[in-house]
């Protein structure tokens, strides 16, 4: 499954990792979810792991775009992890889509992606 979410610590983290190029119908079991843990823990924090990330088809990105604007105010950090020079650049072009604090770590600082969304 190219998108897939794992509860951490108490609901309080909330790790996602996208593999692989996103399609439309891959929202169809992921928006639900993330919705589902919204309404149990209130705001979140996302570890957002694109590691092996392949970006959207069209379909996706505007399943994408929707998830953001609904999600405007649900996520109070995003720890992005990936490898790439692209997946930097997502960090920076997000954050007028949320008003969460947004930060990009290198996959080999998901650790220290960690750390940072625990402090309070």
């Amino acid at each position: 499954m190219p998108i897939q979410i794992k509860e951490e610590n108490e609901g309080k983290t909330v790790a996602v990792y996208v593999s692989g190029k996103l399609v439309k119908e891959d929202y169809e079991h992921f928006v639900p979810e993330f919705d589902r843990l919204v309404g149990l823990y209130g705001k979140l924090r996302v570890l957002f792991d694109m590691t092996d990330f392949h970006g959207w088809t069209a379909g996706a990105l505007w399943e994408d775009t929707k998830f953001a604007m609904h999600h405007f105010s649900s996520i109070e950090r995003i720890a992005m992890v990936g490898n790439t020079q692209w997946e930097k650049g997502m960090a920076t072009f997000c954050k007028p889509f949320t008003k969460a604090s947004v930060k990009y770590f290198d996959h080999t600082a998901a650790a220290e992606a960690r750390i940072w969304l625990a402090e309070a």
